[in-house]
C-alpha cells in the first residue's frame, strides 16, 4: 500500500499544474486547463483516506508531464491573440 502524499506535496502539485497551465500560449486552451486544475483539486480538497489520496497524486503527476509537454508544444504553435486577450490602452481624459 502506498503511502499518502503530504498536505506540502499535494500544494506543490497543485501549484506545479497551475503554473504549468497558465503556460498556455492559447487562451482557450489556457482557461480551461485553469479551471479544470482548481476544480479537480477542490474536488480533493476534503479527503482524508490515503489510498484515495495516494492514487490521486500518482494519476495527477502523470497528468503534470502531459500537460508540460502540451504546453511546449502549443507555445510552439501558439498562433494570434484572441480579442478577448487584447489589453485596451487607458485612455487619458484629453483623448475624446
Amino acid at each position: 500500500m502506498a503511502a499518502a502524499p503530504t498536505k506540502q506535496s499535494l500544494q506543490k502539485l497543485y501549484s506545479s499544474m497551475l503554473k504549468t497551465s497558465e503556460s498556455f500560449s492559447s487562451y482557450n486552451f489556457r482557461s480551461y486547463f485553469v479551471r479544470r486544475t482548481n476544480s479537480t483539486f477542490r474536488e480533493i480538497q476534503d479527503e482524508t483516506d490515503p489510498a484515495r489520496l495516494a492514487a490521486f497524486y500518482a494519476e495527477k503527476s502523470n497528468e503534470l508531464a502531459v500537460l508540460k509537454r502540451s504546453a511546449v508544444v502549443n507555445q510552439l504553435y501558439g498562433g494570434t491573440r484572441l480579442v478577448v486577450e487584447e489589453q485596451k490602452p487607458v485612455r487619458e481624459r484629453g483623448d475624446i
